[in-house]
Order: C-alpha cells, then sequence, then structure tokens
C-alpha cells in the first residue's frame, strides 16, 4: 500500500467552505504534482475530498489570536490534511 497526501486550506474551519490554496503528494508514483502547477484547486471544499474517498487525519489548532495581534497576517490557519491508500508500484 501507498499513501496519497492531500492537504487543503480553507477560507474558515467549516469542512464545507471554500479551497483557499493546497499541495498534493503521490506516494504510488503515479503522478508528480508539483507546487503552482494548476490553477484550479482539486476539490471546492474539504467535504468534497471526503465524499470523493479521502480520509481527513488532520486539522490544525482553533487557536484565538493573543490581545493585540488580531490582525496580524501570517500562514493559513484552516489547513486540513487528508490520505488516500492504494497499491501501487513504486517507482
Amino acid at each position: 500500500m501507498r499513501q496519497q497526501v492531500l492537504v487543503l486550506y480553507l477560507a474558515s474551519s467549516a469542512l464545507d467552505s471554500d479551497v483557499v490554496g493546497w499541495s498534493r503528494y503521490d506516494g504510488t508514483g503515479r503522478t508528480r504534482p508539483t507546487t503552482g502547477d494548476g490553477d484550479e484547486p482539486p476539490y471546492s471544499t474539504a467535504l468534497a475530498a471526503l465524499q470523493d474517498g479521502w480520509r481527513l487525519f488532520q486539522a490544525s489548532q482553533l487557536l484565538p489570536p493573543q490581545p493585540g495581534h488580531e490582525y496580524d497576517v501570517s500562514f493559513p490557519k484552516h489547513e486540513f490534511f487528508f490520505e488516500k491508500l492504494e497499491e501501487g508500484a513504486h517507482p
């Protein structure tokens, strides 16, 4: 079994909110996705990824901003990791 990993960044913590960023990694060796290789996300929402068979295995913690830092810009806060396990020959 080989693992495929999908990372989705959402507009909010709700799984049905819009995908605003993404990364894919393919441990099967069948594809070689790279950052910025498409203008459209692989799914419009995390819920759509779940419905297509991806398994959610990690979500970022929801942490409130510290006083005085409510408007700081940083990394995307709503990060979700998904996986699919597939049979595949390793290159």
